[in-house]
Protein backbone atom coordinates (compact mmCIF):
# COMPACT_ATOMS: atom_id res chain seq x y z
CA UNK A 1 0.00 0.00 0.00
CA UNK A 2 1.43 3.32 -0.98
CA UNK A 3 2.16 5.93 1.83
CA UNK A 4 -0.59 8.34 1.79
CA UNK A 5 1.96 11.15 1.67
CA UNK A 6 3.40 9.81 -1.23
CA UNK A 7 0.18 9.33 -3.14
CA UNK A 8 -0.47 13.04 -2.34
CA UNK A 9 2.29 14.14 -3.52
CA UNK A 10 1.77 12.03 -6.80
CA UNK A 11 -1.57 13.63 -7.51
CA UNK A 12 -0.22 17.52 -6.90
CA UNK A 13 2.62 16.30 -10.09
CA UNK A 14 -0.34 15.66 -12.06
CA UNK A 15 -2.11 18.99 -11.18
CA UNK A 16 1.47 20.40 -12.31
CA UNK A 17 0.86 18.79 -15.53
CA UNK A 18 -2.47 19.90 -15.98
CA UNK A 19 -2.10 23.26 -14.79
CA UNK A 20 0.83 23.89 -17.00
CA UNK A 21 -1.04 22.32 -19.98
CA UNK A 22 -4.61 24.09 -19.19
CA UNK A 23 -2.47 27.83 -18.54
CA UNK A 24 0.33 28.09 -20.79
CA UNK A 25 -2.43 29.65 -23.08
CA UNK A 26 -2.13 32.63 -21.20
CA UNK A 27 1.72 32.72 -21.63
CA UNK A 28 1.46 32.08 -25.57
CA UNK A 29 -1.29 33.89 -26.16
CA UNK A 30 0.81 36.85 -28.39
CA UNK A 31 2.96 34.41 -30.26
CA UNK A 32 -0.41 31.95 -31.07
CA UNK A 33 -2.25 34.81 -32.43
CA UNK A 34 0.33 35.87 -34.51
CA UNK A 35 1.13 32.48 -36.15
CA UNK A 36 -2.51 32.30 -36.92
CA UNK A 37 -3.24 35.93 -37.99
CA UNK A 38 -5.90 36.82 -34.84
CA UNK A 39 -6.17 39.40 -32.11
CA UNK A 40 -4.97 38.56 -28.39
CA UNK A 41 -8.56 38.83 -27.76
CA UNK A 42 -9.85 36.36 -30.52
CA UNK A 43 -6.59 33.75 -28.81
CA UNK A 44 -7.90 34.37 -25.79
CA UNK A 45 -11.27 32.35 -26.71
CA UNK A 46 -9.21 28.85 -26.51
CA UNK A 47 -9.94 29.70 -22.80
CA UNK A 48 -13.06 30.43 -23.27
CA UNK A 49 -13.46 26.85 -25.41
CA UNK A 50 -11.54 25.03 -22.56
CA UNK A 51 -13.44 26.48 -19.60
CA UNK A 52 -16.96 25.75 -20.92
CA UNK A 53 -16.10 22.27 -21.76
CA UNK A 54 -14.87 21.19 -18.96
CA UNK A 55 -17.70 22.64 -17.05
CA UNK A 56 -20.26 20.11 -19.00
CA UNK A 57 -18.18 17.43 -19.52
CA UNK A 58 -16.60 16.94 -15.95
CA UNK A 59 -19.28 15.93 -13.88
CA UNK A 60 -20.94 14.16 -16.78
CA UNK A 61 -17.55 11.83 -16.78
CA UNK A 62 -17.19 11.54 -13.17
CA UNK A 63 -20.87 10.47 -12.90
CA UNK A 64 -20.57 7.87 -15.88
CA UNK A 65 -16.93 6.49 -14.36
CA UNK A 66 -18.53 6.57 -11.24
CA UNK A 67 -18.13 2.71 -11.06
CA UNK A 68 -14.63 2.37 -12.12
CA UNK A 69 -11.72 2.03 -10.05
CA UNK A 70 -10.04 5.24 -9.08
CA UNK A 71 -6.66 4.41 -10.30
CA UNK A 72 -8.30 3.57 -14.17
CA UNK A 73 -10.16 6.88 -13.96
CA UNK A 74 -7.41 9.10 -13.20
CA UNK A 75 -5.03 6.79 -15.45
CA UNK A 76 -7.76 7.48 -18.22
CA UNK A 77 -7.55 11.30 -17.88
CA UNK A 78 -4.04 11.87 -18.08
CA UNK A 79 -4.23 9.55 -21.13
CA UNK A 80 -6.74 11.85 -22.73
CA UNK A 81 -5.03 15.24 -21.82
CA UNK A 82 -1.79 14.10 -23.11
CA UNK A 83 -3.55 12.87 -26.37
CA UNK A 84 -4.86 16.54 -26.21
CA UNK A 85 -1.33 18.24 -25.57
CA UNK A 86 -0.28 16.33 -29.13
CA UNK A 87 -3.31 17.63 -31.11
CA UNK A 88 -2.49 21.25 -29.82
CA UNK A 89 0.90 21.24 -30.83
CA UNK A 90 0.41 19.82 -34.43
CA UNK A 91 -2.85 22.21 -34.96
CA UNK A 92 -2.85 23.62 -38.20
CA UNK A 93 -5.46 26.62 -37.27
CA UNK A 94 -7.79 27.46 -34.43
CA UNK A 95 -10.45 24.84 -35.05
CA UNK A 96 -8.11 21.78 -34.94
CA UNK A 97 -6.62 23.71 -31.66
CA UNK A 98 -10.16 24.27 -30.07
CA UNK A 99 -11.00 20.51 -30.77
CA UNK A 100 -7.88 19.82 -28.75
CA UNK A 101 -9.00 22.24 -25.99
CA UNK A 102 -12.16 20.04 -25.64
CA UNK A 103 -10.05 16.93 -25.18
CA UNK A 104 -8.10 18.19 -22.79
CA UNK A 105 -10.97 19.98 -20.96
CA UNK A 106 -12.58 16.22 -20.58
CA UNK A 107 -9.23 15.11 -19.32
CA UNK A 108 -8.88 17.17 -16.35
CA UNK A 109 -12.26 17.08 -16.01
CA UNK A 110 -12.00 13.34 -14.98
CA UNK A 111 -8.69 13.34 -13.02
CA UNK A 112 -9.28 17.10 -11.00
CA UNK A 113 -12.44 15.77 -8.92
CA UNK A 114 -11.46 12.61 -8.72
CA UNK A 115 -8.11 13.09 -7.50
CA UNK A 116 -9.23 15.65 -4.73
CA UNK A 117 -11.82 13.15 -3.68
CA UNK A 118 -9.16 10.78 -3.53
CA UNK A 119 -7.39 12.69 -1.18
CA UNK A 120 -9.96 14.17 0.73
CA UNK A 121 -10.54 10.12 1.81
CA UNK A 122 -7.11 9.23 3.11
CA UNK A 123 -7.37 11.76 5.95
CA UNK A 124 -9.87 12.70 8.96
CA UNK A 125 -11.76 15.97 8.75
CA UNK A 126 -9.91 18.38 10.89
CA UNK A 127 -6.95 17.96 8.35
CA UNK A 128 -8.68 17.94 4.90
CA UNK A 129 -8.05 21.80 3.57
CA UNK A 130 -4.60 20.70 4.32
CA UNK A 131 -4.14 17.89 2.16
CA UNK A 132 -6.85 19.65 -0.30
CA UNK A 133 -4.15 22.35 -0.68
CA UNK A 134 -1.48 19.74 -0.75
CA UNK A 135 -3.02 17.91 -3.73
CA UNK A 136 -3.55 21.58 -5.32
CA UNK A 137 -0.12 22.51 -5.08
CA UNK A 138 1.29 21.18 -8.14
CA UNK A 139 -1.79 23.57 -9.93
CA UNK A 140 0.06 26.64 -7.84
CA UNK A 141 3.68 25.69 -8.86
CA UNK A 142 2.48 25.12 -12.84
CA UNK A 143 1.81 29.02 -12.21
CA UNK A 144 5.36 29.45 -10.78
CA UNK A 145 7.67 27.42 -12.98
CA UNK A 146 5.19 25.94 -15.60
CA UNK A 147 3.46 28.55 -17.22
CA UNK A 148 6.45 31.19 -17.67
CA UNK A 149 8.30 27.83 -18.37
CA UNK A 150 5.87 27.12 -21.44
CA UNK A 151 5.64 30.93 -22.45
CA UNK A 152 9.52 31.39 -22.77
CA UNK A 153 9.54 28.62 -24.77
CA UNK A 154 6.60 29.79 -27.11
CA UNK A 155 8.16 33.25 -27.59
CA UNK A 156 11.55 31.88 -28.31
CA UNK A 157 11.01 28.64 -30.44
CA UNK A 158 7.45 28.97 -30.91
CA UNK A 159 4.36 28.17 -29.34
CA UNK A 160 3.71 24.87 -30.61
CA UNK A 161 7.03 23.55 -28.59
CA UNK A 162 4.90 24.94 -25.07
CA UNK A 163 2.56 21.85 -26.16
CA UNK A 164 5.46 19.34 -26.99
CA UNK A 165 6.91 19.99 -23.31
CA UNK A 166 3.55 19.15 -22.00
CA UNK A 167 3.73 16.11 -23.78
CA UNK A 168 6.55 14.88 -22.17
CA UNK A 169 5.98 15.36 -18.65
CA UNK A 170 3.02 13.54 -19.48
CA UNK A 171 4.08 10.13 -19.60
CA UNK A 172 5.75 9.84 -16.33
CA UNK A 173 2.36 11.21 -14.76
CA UNK A 174 0.42 8.44 -16.35
CA UNK A 175 3.07 5.82 -15.31
CA UNK A 176 3.22 6.96 -11.63
CA UNK A 177 -0.65 6.50 -11.26
CA UNK A 178 -0.55 3.17 -12.39
CA UNK A 179 2.28 2.28 -10.49
CA UNK A 180 1.80 3.93 -7.19
CA UNK A 181 -2.14 4.77 -6.58
CA UNK A 182 -3.56 1.22 -5.19
CA UNK A 183 -6.05 -0.43 -7.40
CA UNK A 184 -8.71 -1.58 -5.17
CA UNK A 185 -9.15 2.38 -3.27
CA UNK A 186 -12.15 2.45 -1.31
CA UNK A 187 -14.48 4.72 -2.63
CA UNK A 188 -18.24 4.93 -3.19
CA UNK A 189 -19.57 4.97 -6.41
CA UNK A 190 -21.65 8.01 -8.03
CA UNK A 191 -24.03 8.08 -11.12
CA UNK A 192 -26.06 10.26 -13.13
CA UNK A 193 -28.87 9.72 -10.56
CA UNK A 194 -26.46 11.44 -7.79
CA UNK A 195 -25.34 14.60 -10.34
CA UNK A 196 -28.98 15.13 -11.23
CA UNK A 197 -29.73 15.10 -7.72
CA UNK A 198 -27.53 17.53 -6.77
CA UNK A 199 -28.36 20.11 -9.72
CA UNK A 200 -32.02 19.94 -8.39
CA UNK A 201 -30.45 21.04 -4.79
CA UNK A 202 -30.91 24.51 -5.45
CA UNK A 203 -29.15 25.62 -2.67
CA UNK A 204 -26.23 23.27 -2.96
CA UNK A 205 -25.57 25.06 -6.20
CA UNK A 206 -25.52 28.06 -4.75
CA UNK A 207 -22.68 27.17 -2.75
CA UNK A 208 -20.76 25.52 -5.62
CA UNK A 209 -21.35 28.34 -8.16
CA UNK A 210 -19.49 30.78 -5.30
CA UNK A 211 -16.59 29.29 -7.21
CA UNK A 212 -17.61 30.45 -10.61
CA UNK A 213 -18.02 33.83 -9.45
CA UNK A 214 -14.92 33.87 -7.79
CA UNK A 215 -12.51 33.23 -10.68
CA UNK A 216 -14.71 34.87 -13.01
CA UNK A 217 -12.85 37.41 -11.08
CA UNK A 218 -9.51 37.00 -11.22
CA UNK A 219 -9.69 35.36 -15.27
CA UNK A 220 -11.19 38.99 -16.04
CA UNK A 221 -7.48 40.26 -15.42
CA UNK A 222 -5.54 37.03 -15.79
CA UNK A 223 -6.17 36.28 -19.22
CA UNK A 224 -5.36 39.10 -20.45
CA UNK A 225 -2.41 39.99 -17.92
CA UNK A 226 0.43 39.16 -21.02
CA UNK A 227 -1.23 41.54 -23.91
CA UNK A 228 -2.27 44.52 -21.03
CA UNK A 229 1.78 44.36 -19.58
CA UNK A 230 2.41 44.44 -23.51
CA UNK A 231 0.99 47.50 -24.15
CA UNK A 232 0.92 49.09 -21.28
CA UNK A 233 4.47 48.57 -19.71
CA UNK A 234 5.86 47.65 -23.27
CA UNK A 235 7.07 44.70 -21.51
CA UNK A 236 7.87 41.57 -24.26
CA UNK A 237 9.35 37.56 -23.65
CA UNK A 238 11.36 38.55 -20.69
CA UNK A 239 9.09 41.52 -18.78
CA UNK A 240 6.23 38.96 -19.19
CA UNK A 241 7.77 36.01 -18.35
CA UNK A 242 9.25 37.87 -14.79
CA UNK A 243 5.68 39.10 -14.16
CA UNK A 244 4.31 35.46 -14.41
CA UNK A 245 7.03 33.83 -12.46
CA UNK A 246 6.06 36.63 -9.77
CA UNK A 247 2.43 35.43 -9.86
CA UNK A 248 3.59 31.88 -10.13
CA UNK A 249 5.12 32.62 -6.88
CA UNK A 250 1.98 34.02 -5.29
CA UNK A 251 0.15 31.32 -6.25
CA UNK A 252 2.33 28.15 -4.45
CA UNK A 253 2.45 30.73 -1.38
CA UNK A 254 -1.42 31.43 -1.49
CA UNK A 255 -2.24 27.96 -2.18
CA UNK A 256 -0.35 26.58 1.29
CA UNK A 257 -1.97 29.96 3.36
CA UNK A 258 -5.42 29.37 2.16
CA UNK A 259 -4.89 25.60 3.48
CA UNK A 260 -4.19 27.21 6.74
CA UNK A 261 -6.29 29.96 6.86
CA UNK A 262 -9.49 27.56 6.05
CA UNK A 263 -8.70 24.96 8.97
CA UNK A 264 -7.94 27.92 11.45
CA UNK A 265 -10.73 30.32 11.20
CA UNK A 266 -13.38 28.40 9.01
CA UNK A 267 -14.33 28.92 5.29
CA UNK A 268 -16.23 31.56 5.52
CA UNK A 269 -13.72 34.36 7.04
CA UNK A 270 -11.28 33.04 4.87
CA UNK A 271 -13.55 33.59 1.79
CA UNK A 272 -15.10 36.76 2.58
CA UNK A 273 -11.28 38.09 3.01
CA UNK A 274 -10.20 36.24 -0.31
CA UNK A 275 -13.26 38.24 -1.79
CA UNK A 276 -12.28 41.75 -0.33
CA UNK A 277 -8.63 41.62 -1.35
CA UNK A 278 -9.45 40.69 -4.69
CA UNK A 279 -11.64 43.52 -5.17
CA UNK A 280 -9.30 46.23 -3.55
CA UNK A 281 -6.07 44.78 -5.84
CA UNK A 282 -7.44 44.26 -9.02
CA UNK A 283 -8.61 47.75 -10.16
CA UNK A 284 -4.82 49.37 -9.67
CA UNK A 285 -3.83 47.36 -12.57
CA UNK A 286 -6.27 49.92 -14.46
CA UNK A 287 -3.67 52.36 -13.36
CA UNK A 288 -0.65 50.74 -15.45
CA UNK A 289 2.05 51.79 -16.26
CA UNK A 290 3.36 51.79 -12.80
CA UNK A 291 7.09 51.40 -11.32
CA UNK A 292 8.30 47.99 -11.98
CA UNK A 293 9.03 47.18 -8.19
CA UNK A 294 5.01 48.16 -7.48
CA UNK A 295 3.98 46.53 -10.22
CA UNK A 296 5.70 42.84 -9.12
CA UNK A 297 4.65 43.28 -5.85
CA UNK A 298 1.15 43.62 -6.54
CA UNK A 299 1.27 41.12 -9.09
CA UNK A 300 2.11 38.71 -6.05
CA UNK A 301 -0.67 40.12 -3.30
CA UNK A 302 -3.00 39.22 -5.67
CA UNK A 303 -2.17 35.87 -7.44
CA UNK A 304 -1.78 34.85 -3.02
CA UNK A 305 -5.22 36.02 -2.64
CA UNK A 306 -6.48 34.65 -5.44
CA UNK A 307 -5.03 31.41 -4.81
CA UNK A 308 -5.95 30.95 -1.50
CA UNK A 309 -9.47 30.62 -2.34
CA UNK A 310 -9.61 26.82 -3.24
CA UNK A 311 -9.33 24.50 -0.13
CA UNK A 312 -11.08 26.82 1.63
CA UNK A 313 -14.32 26.43 -0.62
CA UNK A 314 -13.66 22.70 -0.99
CA UNK A 315 -13.92 22.31 2.79
CA UNK A 316 -17.11 24.02 2.62
CA UNK A 317 -18.44 21.32 -0.04
CA UNK A 318 -17.20 18.30 0.81
CA UNK A 319 -19.15 19.54 4.35
CA UNK A 320 -21.82 19.76 2.75
CA UNK A 321 -22.23 17.29 -0.18
CA UNK A 322 -21.68 13.98 2.32
CA UNK A 323 -21.54 10.94 0.53
CA UNK A 324 -21.99 12.66 -2.55
CA UNK A 325 -18.78 14.79 -2.33
CA UNK A 326 -17.25 13.29 -5.53
CA UNK A 327 -20.11 14.72 -7.47
CA UNK A 328 -20.22 17.86 -6.04
CA UNK A 329 -16.40 18.26 -6.39
CA UNK A 330 -16.94 17.27 -10.01
CA UNK A 331 -19.47 20.17 -10.40
CA UNK A 332 -16.88 22.58 -7.80
CA UNK A 333 -14.50 22.05 -10.85
CA UNK A 334 -16.68 22.57 -13.58
CA UNK A 335 -17.83 26.04 -11.57
CA UNK A 336 -14.45 26.67 -11.71
CA UNK A 337 -14.03 26.65 -15.71
CA UNK A 338 -17.44 28.15 -15.72
CA UNK A 339 -15.38 31.20 -13.84
CA UNK A 340 -12.38 31.33 -16.32
CA UNK A 341 -15.09 31.08 -19.86
CA UNK A 342 -17.08 33.96 -17.95
CA UNK A 343 -13.92 36.02 -16.90
CA UNK A 344 -12.31 35.67 -19.91
CA UNK A 345 -15.42 36.35 -22.18
CA UNK A 346 -16.12 39.71 -19.60
CA UNK A 347 -12.73 40.86 -20.35
CA UNK A 348 -12.46 40.35 -23.68
CA UNK A 349 -15.81 42.67 -24.26
CA UNK A 350 -14.42 45.02 -22.15
CA UNK A 351 -11.36 45.32 -23.99
CA UNK A 352 -13.57 45.80 -27.21
CA UNK A 353 -15.49 48.47 -25.42
CA UNK A 354 -13.04 50.25 -23.55
CA UNK A 355 -9.70 49.25 -24.29
CA UNK A 356 -7.30 46.62 -22.25
CA UNK A 357 -6.72 48.84 -19.46
CA UNK A 358 -10.27 48.81 -18.73
CA UNK A 359 -9.99 44.64 -17.61
CA UNK A 360 -8.55 45.64 -13.94
CA UNK A 361 -11.72 47.86 -13.03
CA UNK A 362 -14.16 45.26 -14.50
CA UNK A 363 -12.55 42.44 -12.42
CA UNK A 364 -12.43 44.42 -9.16
CA UNK A 365 -16.68 45.07 -10.05
CA UNK A 366 -16.60 41.16 -10.27
CA UNK A 367 -14.74 40.63 -7.29
CA UNK A 368 -17.55 42.96 -5.14
CA UNK A 369 -20.11 40.84 -6.94
CA UNK A 370 -18.63 37.38 -5.93
CA UNK A 371 -18.55 38.65 -1.87
CA UNK A 372 -22.46 39.41 -2.37
CA UNK A 373 -22.67 35.88 -4.11
CA UNK A 374 -20.93 34.73 -0.95
CA UNK A 375 -22.92 36.42 1.64
CA UNK A 376 -25.49 35.21 0.15
CA UNK A 377 -24.93 31.78 -0.68
CA UNK A 378 -23.24 31.20 3.37
CA UNK A 379 -27.08 32.52 4.69
CA UNK A 380 -29.62 30.32 2.86
CA UNK A 381 -27.12 27.34 1.96
CA UNK A 382 -27.25 24.38 2.82
CA UNK A 383 -26.51 22.65 6.37
CA UNK A 384 -23.17 20.90 7.16
CA UNK A 385 -23.17 17.09 7.07
CA UNK A 386 -21.03 14.97 9.17
CA UNK A 387 -18.32 13.79 7.98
Amino acid sequence: MTPPSILIAVLSACNFLIGMGVFVIVGVLEPLGADFGISAASAGTLMTVYALSYAVLSPVLVSLTGAMGRRRVMALGLSMFLAAAFLSAVSPNMTVLSAARLLAAAGAGLFTPVAAAVAAGLYPAEQRARVLAAVFFGLSLAQVIGVPAGGWIGYTFGWQWAFWLVVGLAFPCIALIWVLVPSGLAFQPVSLRDLMGTLRNGRMMLAVLFTATFLAAVNVLYTYIAPLLSETMGYGRDGITLVLVVFGGGAVIGNIMGGILADRIGWHRTLTLLCILQACIMPTFSLLPLPAPFLLALTFAWSMSGWSFMAGQQLRLIGLAGPQAPVVLALNAAAIYVGIATGSAIGGLAILGHGISSVGMVAGAVAVMALLHLTLSAKIGPTAQTA
